[in-house]
């Protein structure tokens, strides 16, 4: 990898009250933009959510800006490496929710789960009085997820809450731990449980990433590949690049059986798109792969 050229790309997130969010969204734009960093951060009451890239220095700049607020003081985040820019522009907006449940009044500031560290974990998941939850998407789910985890067949976090009222019970359920990617959906899924009545909720602190990034191989109970949001599709153990990629019609992660798919066909359809695939469609697919491919082998200066 150049790394002259190399754009570290950084995730954050913190619930914390910012009761003076919209004040903030000119001046950290405005920062942004002067460091020459490109990404997204949205701002609401209830805390920050982002994911940023830029060069190493300007992103060192653009966290010490942000936790020069007392209020962001402690503010964490993870990061990847991408050898182009991974976004086109720089955007901070203005949220009801950092991560939508659809449920503004559910504050994870006012109460939230246990936290369970990654080395903590796997003792958690496997007493068999504890329900294991995946809160993510079904086609994350799909790729890989932890032992014996229930899987709530969701195409959206805003369907979580109407998993739980049909397929759990507070009186029954008595131990419940959830997990996510990066932790964020995770950590709001517990204090939506709690203020429905569940009492013992606990919630994987740093997600599945920071999990895979600290427990071997050997003593992992983690199945299959991570879903992530950047330019790796999945990853593995220690955080290595995973197999999959994505489907250049529908965004879906495909992996080498999906291939093998009378349905697969490269730039134009998938197993999951398949059946959506109509005549019109199919056409339109075959000029944007086209061009696209144009691209790739276009000399640099061209």
């Amino acid at each position: 990898m150049n790394q002259e050229n190399t754009q570290i790309v950084a995730t954050f997130y913190k619930f914390v009250s910012l009761p003076d969010f919209a004040e903030k969204q000119e001046p950290l734009l405005s920062y942004c933009l002067s460091q020459d960093i490109k990404g997204t951060i949205l701002l609401a009451a209830e805390g920050i959510n982002g994911t940023i890239a830029g060069s190493r220095q300007s992103i060192d700049a653009v966290f010490a800006y942000l936790r020069s607020d007392r209020c962001l003081a402690d503010l964490e985040h993870k990061e990847s490496y991408a050898q182009t820019p991974p976004f086109e522009r720089m955007k901070v907006r203005l949220k009801p929710e950092i991560v939508t449940l659809g449920l503004p009044e559910v504050d994870p500031n006012q109460q939230v789960g246990i936290y369970v560290t990654p080395a903590e974990w796997n003792d958690l998941i496997s007493d068999p009085e504890v329900t294991v939850i995946d809160t993510r998407n079904e086609y994350e789910v799909r790729i890989g997820t932890f032992q014996g985890a229930n899987n709530p067949h969701t195409n959206s976090f805003r369907e979580f809450p109407e998993y739980v009222q049909h397929h759990l019970n507070p009186n029954q359920h008595k131990k419940v731990a959830l997990f996510c990617t990066g932790g964020i959906r995770c950590e709001k899924a517990s204090s939506f449980m709690l203020s429905q009545g569940f009492t013992e909720v606990y919630h994987l602190k740093g997600g599945i990433l920071k999990y895979l990034a600290e427990i071997p191989a050997a003593e992992s109970l983690w199945e299959g590949e991570c879903f992530v949001f950047d330019e790796r599709v999945a990853v593995r153990h220690g955080l290595a690049a995973g197999s999959h990629e994505l489907c250049f019609c529908c965004g879906h992660p495909i992996a080498e059986p999906d291939k093998a798919s009378p349905h697969y066909e490269e730039g134009i359809s998938c197993p999951y798109c398949f059946a959506q695939l109509t005549q019109e469609k199919r056409v339109r697919q075959q000029e944007k792969w086209r061009q696209y491919q144009l691209q790739q082998v276009s000399p640099p200066d061209s």
